[in-house]
């Protein structure tokens, strides 16, 4: 059996951070951190680009100033959900959740890659399906995910700028995922790191060359442009990374429209025809 590319970094990981890799706290850490490094490095692009032309550039909404108004009522939110949700599940695993078994061997490349792009098309499915019915039902909406699109022109920190039960739903889905595709631990830590990135990312207002929907060919990938026309257009664009689902869901609404339209033609045909 051939040695991972990966087996040097996992020794390392394993000899070094050992005791902090079997934590439950791990993943919590690791997901909060890296959020807040990216909303740090957004937020400073946010303050600069008024006076700075390079960055403002790259804005989609160049005539939207971020407010510090806007910056303290999404951080406010954020910590609340933070202290009243995400401390108490992190404290819950670390006092009922053994510690996690690390695996001697990395996984292949092959497997690394595979793990994350399968754990990211299911969390795709999963929340298309949520967010669709928490806009086609208004209850739903109205309680639950409204407060989300508070800001029709979103910046980074409206990421996650949600209500509890918005909020446990994604990270529940981000945490079983790869538990149900049986993936190395080093794998669902990376798709941790990978779909906060991208879910800023569609958030940050801002489209960068590096931007996910240049780098993925074919159109696959709706990013940062599709996310930024749904919070303008909350009828539309439903799917948070891919763009698959919300073109099966248009051509079953065209297909329903071209029925309904057919049926009435008919039935007009019809009664004219026995008049």
């Amino acid at each position: 059996m051939s040695r991972s590319v990966l087996q040097p970094a996992w020794d390392y990981l394993r000899q070094n951070h050992e005791s902090t890799l079997r934590s439950p706290l791990f993943p919590v850490l690791l997901s909060v951190s890296t959020y807040l490094l990216l909303i740090l490095f957004y937020t400073m692009l946010d303050l600069l680009a008024p006076t700075w032309p390079i960055i403002r550039r790259y804005q989609i909404h160049p005539d939207h100033t971020v407010t510090w108004s806007s910056i303290g009522n999404t951080l406010a939110l954020t910590t609340y959900n933070h202290l009243l949700y995400i401390f108490p599940a992190a404290v819950g695993q670390w006092l009922w959740r053994p510690p996690v078994p690390l695996p001697s061997e990395a996984p292949s490349l092959a497997a690394f890659l595979l793990g994350i792009v399968g754990c990211t098309v299911i969390f795709d499915f999963q929340y298309y399906l949520w967010h669709l019915l928490h806009h086609r039902v208004s209850w739903l909406y109205s309680t639950f995910h409204a407060i989300h699109h508070q800001y029709r022109q979103p910046f980074s920190l409206v990421t996650e700028y949600l209500s509890g039960w918005e909020l446990f739903s994604v990270g529940f889905w981000t945490t079983v995922d790869p538990v149900l595709l049986q993936c190395h631990c080093l794998t669902g830590w990376a798709f941790m790191i990978f779909n906060v990135w991208v879910s800023t990312e569609d958030h940050c207002g801002y489209d960068f060359p590096w931007a996910m929907h240049r780098l993925v060919p074919f159109g696959l990938w709706g990013g940062v442009l599709r996310h930024d026309i749904h919070h303008l257009h909350p009828g539309t664009n439903f799917a948070p990374f891919f763009t698959h689902w919300d073109c099966l869901y248009y051509l079953f609404l065209l297909h329903s429209f071209c029925c309904y339209f057919f049926t009435q033609s008919h039935e007009r045909f019809l009664t004219n025809s026995t008049e």
